[in-house]
């Protein structure tokens, strides 16, 4: 795995990390709340297990696009980056909806999040790595 691997790898998984501050912490904590007894209370959330499933995650995402996509410009990047966080947003937020009982709200912005963060890390990949 070269240096600019590496360094993607790095760049996603810390811009992931501080939009899931953002999108968890800022914009849904009062969704939260107002579901708790969905989610486990603050002093058991594994943020460890977070953190590690966010840094496979980031090194999957760009080991797709290192390993698959043929052509290394930002434009083509970006477009991986929307369709991968659509691929996975859509089952995160709708697929988990479907299941069970937060609210929409909760949902949507877990689909739209996850999108940003895929738009995001693709465009950071486009910027890392070339050819």
């Amino acid at each position: 795995m070269g240096k600019r691997t590496i360094l993607a790898v790095v760049a996603v998984f810390l811009a992931w990390s501080l939009l899931d501050v953002v999108i968890h912490q800022l914009i849904l904590m009062g969704e939260y709340g107002a579901t708790a007894d969905l989610w486990r209370p603050p002093d058991e959330i594994m943020i460890g297990l977070i953190y590690v499933v966010t840094l496979i995650s980031a090194g999957v995402f760009v080991s797709i696009y290192k390993l698959l996509i043929c052509r290394k410009e930002l434009g083509r990047a970006i477009q991986y980056g929307l369709l991968f966080g659509v691929a996975v947003g859509v089952g995160m937020g709708y697929g988990s909806f479907a299941v069970m009982p937060f609210t929409h709200t909760i949902a949507l912005v877990w689909f739209l999040g996850t999108v940003v963060q895929g738009g995001v890390g693709g465009a950071l990949l486009g910027l890392i790595v070339k050819e």
